[in-house]
């Protein structure tokens, strides 16, 4: 793989792991943190939602994003022609 492509392929990866953890952090920091009383008036499975996003909810969207991490990973090498 030559420099520029290399450059290319990180950049591109770069792009989705910063992406993906603002997901987790906005999902997990402000709606299980910072938003928790104002959600907390939004009632889930009989839970408060802010409740429920600071004990629940951050971890699901945490599994999902490592699902959805090694998706678009795999279309990015396939991409750059770097897969298996």
């Amino acid at each position: 793989m030559d420099k520029s492509k290399a450059t290319a392929y990180w950049t591109a990866n770069l792009k989705l792991i910063v992406s993906l953890l603002a997901i987790w952090a906005l999902v997990s920091y402000v709606f299980g943190i910072l938003l928790a009383p104002a959600l907390n008036g939004i009632r889930l499975g009989g839970l408060p939602l802010g409740f429920w996003f600071a004990q629940q909810g951050s971890i699901y969207v945490f599994v999902v994003l490592i699902f959805v991490y090694a998706a678009r990973m795999q279309r990015l090498d396939e991409q750059f022609d770097v897969h298996e």
